[in-house]
C-alpha cells in the first residue's frame, strides 16, 4: 500500500507539463498510445497509485459493476442523481446499490462538520421538543424561537417577541400535532420540493441558512440538551461507519434551567465527557476535537479576542482542542486579510495555533473574498474548508499541494449552497483527477436532510469522481481523513490499525456478494 506524501507528489507545473506531451508517437500504434495515456492518468488520479490486494480487486470488480450500471441506466433515462439537486436526487440516492454498499464502507474520520448542523433534525423536532418546561414564540420576522423555563416563562423582550408559549400546552390544543411537528421540521432545515424555486439565488439560501441556526439555538444551548446532541451526533456518525470527528465549534453560552450560563471551558469539557462515555459504549470509536470557530462577521477587536480565547483553550485543553476557524458566508463576510492583525497574534507570541480556515467557498473568482485562498496559504493553514476555488489560483494550487495541505470537499453544501448545481462539475473533480490531497466531509448534514458522510460520499464517488474513481479512490479519502487529521503520530497508527480492521471485513463481505 502507497501512502501519498510530500515526496511523491509531482510539482503541479510537472503533472501539466506531462498532461501536455504528445498524444502520439510515430513509435507507437494509436492502440499502444491509447492504453498508455489511459495508465498514466489512472495513475495520476486520487488512490491511482494504491496496489489492491486480490480481495480487494474481486470487491473492486463488484463495486464496478453495479456503478456502470447505474450510470449506463442514468443516461438513459436522463437521471443522475449528483446531477440534480439534492433534495430531488434523495430518494434515488436511497434506492442506489452502490449507495448502500457505501453506507457500510468504513468512512474513517468528518473533519469538516459544524457543531448543530450534524443531528437528523427530526431528533429535536420529535424528542427535544416535547421535553418538560420547553416554551416558544415568533419573533416580529416571522422567525420561531425557543427557550426551556421554570417555574416562570423567559421573560419577553421586544426584539424577541410578545408572549412566550408552552409549548406542552400548546400541542395539547392542536387538532393535529403532526401538521406542527411538519412545520417545525421545514423551519429547521432546508429541504424542500422546488428548491430552484424556494431558493432563487444565493442570498435566499443563506437567508433560510442563518435563520436555522437562529431558530435552534434556544434548544440546543440548553445544558440537558446540549450533552444529549452530542452524544447522539456521535451516535448517528458512528452507524455511518464514522469513527473520529473534528467539530468547528463556536462554543455559545449553554444555559440550564435554574439561568445558569456556563461558558466555552465548561463546553470543551462536555464535549470531552460525552465522547469519553461514547467510547465506552462504542467499540472502535476514536474520538472528537473542537476546531473553535467564531463568525466572520464579527469585528477586527472581537476576532482578536476570539483568537485569545483559542489560545486559552488549547492551552487548557490540548488533546481536545485542535485550533481555531473562521466561519460563515464568505462573500458577505470579512475576508482573512481584514482580519491580518488578529491572526498574527499567535505567532507574535510565540504560541502555535493551528489554523482550518474556510477559503474558497466562492465563485466571485479574483475577489478579495476569493483571494482567502492566499491569506490561507500564507497562514500555513492546516486544511482548507471547501476550497472551491482553488484551481483557479494555479500558484495557490502548487504550493499548498506542495506543503499537503489537504481541502475538505462537501459536496452536497456546495450544491444547496449554490455554488454549483450539477456535481459533476464540481472543481474538486479535476483535483481528484490530478491526486490532489483531499477528504471528504458533509458541513451540516442535517440542516440538508442528509445524515453522516454516505450521502456526501456517494456524491463524490458517483459524480465528482466519474467512472475513473473506484475501490483506490474510496480507499485514498477514508486513509485520507485519518492522515490529515490532528489525532497525534501515536493515535493515527492506532486509528488507522481501527480503520483497517473494518476495512478488510468491509471488503471481505463486498467480495463475497453475489453478482
Amino acid at each position: 500500500m502507497l501512502m501519498d506524501g510530500p515526496s511523491r507528489r509531482p510539482a503541479l507545473s510537472s503533472l501539466l507539463l506531462a498532461m501536455a506531451m504528445p498524444f502520439f508517437c510515430s513509435a507507437l500504434s494509436i492502440d499502444e498510445a491509447w492504453s498508455q495515456l489511459l495508465m498514466r492518468e489512472k495513475m495520476m488520479q486520487l488512490g491511482g497509485q494504491l496496489v489492491l490486494t486480490k480481495q480487494e480487486e474481486l470487491a473492486n470488480k463488484k463495486l464496478m459493476a453495479l456503478k456502470k450500471a447505474e450510470v449506463s441506466q442514468a443516461m438513459r433515462t436522463q437521471k443522475f442523481p449528483p446531477s440534480m439537486h439534492f433534495f430531488q436526487a434523495k430518494t434515488l440516492i436511497e434506492q442506489s446499490e452502490v449507495f448502500h454498499i457505501l453506507k457500510k464502507m468504513p468512512k474513517g474520520a468528518a473533519l469538516h462538520i459544524h457543531d448543530f448542523g450534524i443531528l437528523s433534525m427530526n431528533w429535536l423536532v420529535k424528542n427535544v421538543t416535547y421535553r418538560p418546561h420547553c416554551h416558544f414564540c415568533v419573533t416580529p420576522r416571522g422567525s420561531w424561537k425557543f427557550k426551556f423555563a421554570y417555574p416562570t416563562p423567559p421573560t419577553p423582550t421586544p426584539a424577541e417577541c410578545s408572549e412566550w408559549v408552552l409549548l406542552e400546552k400548546y400541542r395539547s390544543k392542536l387538532p393535529n400535532v403532526t401538521d406542527f411537528d411538519n412545520r417545525l421540521l421545514q423551519a429547521f432545515t432546508l429541504m424542500t420540493e422546488k428548491p430552484e424555486v424556494t431558493y432563487a439565488n444565493q442570498d435566499a439560501v443563506w437567508s433560510k441558512f442563518k435563520s436555522i441556526f437562529f431558530t435552534i439555538s434556544g434548544l440546543v444551548q440548553y445544558a440537558p440538551v446540549f450533552r444529549d446532541y452530542v452524544f447522539h451526533a456521535l451516535e448517528e456518525f458512528y452507524q455511518d461507519n464514522v469513527l473520529y470527528l473534528e467539530l468547528r465549534a463556536m462554543l455559545f453560552p449553554v444555559y440550564e434551567l435554574n439561568g445558569t450560563i456556563h461558558n466555552e471551558e465548561w463546553s470543551v469539557e462536555t464535549y470531552r465527557e460525552v465522547a469519553h462515555m461514547f467510547a465506552k459504549k462504542h467499540p472502535g470509536f476514536i474520538g472528537i476535537k473542537i476546531i473553535y470557530s467564531v463568525h466572520r462577521f464579527e469585528n477586527v477587536s472581537s476576532v482578536m479576542k476570539s483568537v485569545q480565547t483559542a489560545m486559552k483553550l488549547r492551552t487548557l485543553f490540548p488533546e481536545m482542542v485542535a485550533g481555531f476557524d473562521l466561519v460563515g458566508r464568505e462573500d458577505t463576510g470579512h475576508s482573512l486579510y481584514d482580519y491580518r492583525e488578529a491572526l498574527m497574534i499567535p505567532t507574535l507570541h510565540g504560541v502555535k495555533l493551528p489554523y482550518f480556515f474556510h477559503a474558497g467557498e466562492t465563485d466571485w473568482q479574483g475577489t478579495s473574498v476569493d483571494r482567502n485562498l492566499l491569506v490561507a496559504l500564507i497562514l500555513n493553514s492546516t486544511r482548507i474548508g471547501h476550497g472551491f476555488a482553488l484551481t483557479k489560483h494555479p500558484a495557490v494550487w502548487a504550493d499548498s499541494w506542495k506543503k499537503d495541505i489537504p481541502i475538505e470537499v462537501c459536496p452536497i453544501s456546495n450544491q444547496v449552497l449554490k455554488l454549483v448545481s450539477d456535481l459533476r462539475n464540481h472543481p474538486a473533480a479535476v483535483l481528484m483527477a490530478t491526486g490532489y490531497p483531499m477528504v471528504i466531509s458533509s458541513d451540516d448534514p442535517a440542516v440538508f436532510g442528509a445524515k453522516g458522510l454516505s450521502y456526501d460520499f456517494y456524491e463524490a464517488f458517483m459524480g465528482i469522481g466519474g467512472m475513473s474513481a473506484d475501490l483506490r479512490t474510496l480507499k485514498q479519502l477514508a486513509m485520507n481523513s485519518i492522515k490529515f487529521s490532528t489525532l497525534l503520530d501515536i493515535n493515527k497508527k492506532a486509528a488507522m490499525k481501527t480503520w483497517e480492521e473494518r476495512w478488510n471485513k468491509f471488503v471481505a463481505d463486498l467480495a463475497r456478494r453475489p453478482t
